[in-house]
């Protein structure tokens, strides 16, 4: 079946993702910059993030070949990029989290014999 609205949806929030997590690792590097002992928490998740996009791309992948299983690890990556930076990561969540749902819950049409 094709699956061309679950890729292009978990694509499209896997590079927003990518963007997300990248102005929290700027936000992180100021927050290290400024703070006495040099360090943020923020930078960390914000590398949770960058990881949890690129399986969002690649779940995005895996769903036009398995959907249950692309469908699992887009949702995974929804919700540990939420957890992560949360409403950073907000936009990304709603569109890869849609692109998982569809990819676990859309039927397959089934083809009918001709009679």
């Amino acid at each position: 079946m094709n699956r061309t609205t679950e890729f292009v949806l978990g694509l499209i929030g896997g590079i927003i993702g990518f963007f997300a997590a990248i102005l929290a690792l700027f936000i992180g590097g100021v927050d290290a910059a400024f703070s006495s002992d040099g360090t943020s928490e923020v930078t960390g998740l914000g590398w949770a993030a960058f990881l949890f996009s690129a399986l969002a791309i690649v779940g995005s992948v895996v769903v036009k070949s398995k959907a249950k299983a692309g469908g699992i690890l887009l949702l995974i990556s929804a919700v540990g990029g939420l957890i992560s930076i949360s409403m950073f990561y907000l936009i990304s969540a709603v569109l890869i989290g849609i692109a998982g749902f569809m990819g676990i819950f859309k039927k397959e049409k089934e083809k009918q014999a001709a009679a």
